[in-house]
This record gives C-alpha cells, structure tokens and sequence, in this order.
C-alpha cells in the first residue's frame, strides 16, 4: 500500500495526509540536522587514505545500486584498479563485526547484496553497520579503491565521489520525504553528486542513461544456462525493492509465465513457502539477489536470472576520468 501512496497517487495518501506530512517535516528537520553535524564537523567523519567511492540513491527502495556498484567493479579491474566493496548488510546479522567475505559466507551472516557482489565479482568485500570499521578491514585487502553500495546518507564516512542511481520509470513519485513520499533527502540533493544514473527511463540533464539487460537464466544446482523462453511453465518471485520490474523482464523476454509472487526487499524467505509456490509451475525463476538465499535448499528446476548494467561509452570515459583524477590526487599527495 506504501507504494500507491508514494507512486500511484492513491487516495489514501490525502486521507493520511494530516498524520503523514508532520512526521515527513519532522524527519526532514532530524535529517538535515545530522547532515549538517557531520559537515560542520560537530560529529566525526572518517576519512580513508584511499579513494571512496558512494553508490546510492535519495529514495527508499531499489533503485538498481548493486548492478551500478558490479559495474564499477568490473570496470575498476579492467583498467588495473584492485577494488574493494564495503556494506552496512541491510538484513543480516553476522557473528562479528567487521566481516570480511569468503566465497563460503552465508547470505544471513552478510546479506544478500554483499554475498552477490561477493560471487559475482570476486572482489574483497566487507560489511559492518559502521562503514568505517568494513573499509578498515578492507585496508588489510590490498586494495587500491573503495566502493560503497548504498550509504549516500552514511555522512560518516568521507566519500570522494557519489554516484545517485534514479528509477528511471518511477523518479521520485510523489516527491516527499519519508514517510510522505520515498525521498530519504531533497531531490535538491542531486545538485551536490557527480554522477545520477538514470535506470530503465528517458534520461534527464546531466543524467547518464542505463539499462539492465540480461542474459541467459542460470540453474541454481548445476550451473546450466537456458534462454528464459526455453523454459516452460514457469513461476517467478522478487525479493527487491520493486518486484514487478523483474516481472516486465521475463515478459519482454518471452517468458511463459503462470504466476508471480513479490516480497519485501531483503526478505528472508521460508523455504517451505517457496517449495510450495514452486510446486505450482514446472521451473521457478528469481533474481541474483535472491539467488544467493536459496542455493542451500533450491530445487533442480530452480533458476536465476543474471542481469548486468550497461553504460554508454561516452559515460564511461566521463566516469573514469573523475576516478582517474581521484587516484591521481591520492597518489601524489601519498608522496
């Protein structure tokens, strides 16, 4: 319902209107408050001696982050770069803090998104609510660079250069800060990044276009790769921020489909539900994310679809320069 109100201009948003718009003013004077303790230097900010790099967003939910952050990664080691991913592990609880991957760490010590970039990149990757303490951990990497997936707010932690990713089909909806509208900061706040990539929409001034486009469904037990119209009767299921795009991609993709089911981001999904939700066609579909929750109990008609973020190559020289003037600057003020 959160989402017709926020996206859909539902009714119900001008009946909570007298209940939602003082407790929207209210988190945007403690916002604003907080931003401007750590800018101020009343709270304490740490500072890396290597590049930072903030990929996030001004809005509740997926904005399409993780494939932003794969990308960078990806291209980082392309150009020679060893690159490091920090997380808070929105969802997880791990034994200790900070949590250095392993290729054998479980999606509830870690969380979904860092067990992904974790598999999809084998980057180092840490996680610790304190940003600060996951990229100290990530010092002991040898690593070159640092990315963040998520933490655009997590003033704490300098950054050198912030990447804001915008749902290019939703925006910003109904342009009001939480609970209100989606918005974790003003849309003003947009002023301030380098880089607004716009996911799956028409992109507006000085935002670089993106798309998602993916490739063949991988079996989650043995590996084997399908096209996605090659499989039949399938049922499919989202844990992300917004189910239904996923959906559109299997239909664009020609997928027989005979059921959907979508869920909260980050859910920790019961393994019985999913049996029994599976039972209903012959192959089940899910994204990567929740790929990596349910490699221990999937089934063998189980599979994920892949999808990688694809940048224009314009963008890209732009992107690399910024980061190329970063590395520059950490380099000779090193010496």
């Amino acid at each position: 319902m959160i989402e017709k109100i926020w996206f859909h201009n539902h009714v119900l948003k001008y009946v909570l209107w007298p209940l939602l718009w003082p407790l929207s003013l209210i988190f945007k004077i403690i916002s604003n408050k907080r931003r401007n303790a750590y800018q101020s230097g009343s709270k304490p900010v740490y500072r890396a001696p290597l590049p930072v790099i903030v990929v996030g967003n001004i809005t509740a939910g997926g904005n399409g982050k993780t494939p932003v952050v794969i990308w960078l990664v990806e291209t980082l080691l392309k150009e020679g770069f060893k690159p490091g991913v920090v997380s808070r592990g929105y969802g997880a609880k791990a034994p200790s803090y900070p949590l250095v991957l392993n290729d054998l760490t479980p999606a509830e010590f870690s969380g979904d998104e860092p067990r992904l970039i974790r598999k999809r990149t084998g980057v180092p990757v840490a996680v610790d609510p304190i940003r600060a303490n996951a990229v100290k951990a990530l010092l002991e990497q040898g690593v070159d660079i640092i990315i963040t997936d998520d933490g655009l707010q997590h003033y704490a932690l300098a950054r050198d250069i912030e990447f804001a990713v915008v749902d290019g089909m939703r925006r910003f909806g109904s342009e009001r800060l939480i609970p209100l509208g989606p918005l974790r900061e003003p849309i003003s706040r947009l002023n301030d990044v380098d880089f607004i990539i716009n996911n799956g929409g028409q992109p507006g001034d000085n935002e670089i276009k993106m798309s998602l486009a993916p490739s063949e469904a991988i079996n989650l037990k043995t590996g084997e790769k399908s096209t996605v119209c090659d499989l039949k009767a399938l049922v499919a299921f989202a844990g992300i921020g917004h189910p239904p795009r996923f959906f559109k991609t299997l239909e664009s993709l020609g997928a027989d489909l005979i059921d959907t089911k979508g869920f909260a981001d980050h859910k920790s999904f019961n393994k019985d539900e999913l049996h029994s939700f599976s039972r209903q066609g012959k192959n089940v579909i899910m994204t990567e994310k929740d790929a990596v929750k349910c490699e221990e109990f999937a089934e063998s008609n189980w599979w994920y679809l892949p999808v990688t973020a694809d940048i224009g190559i314009d963008a890209q020289h732009k992107i690399m320069q910024r980061i190329n003037e970063v590395m520059e600057y950490y380099g000779s003020s090193s010496t």
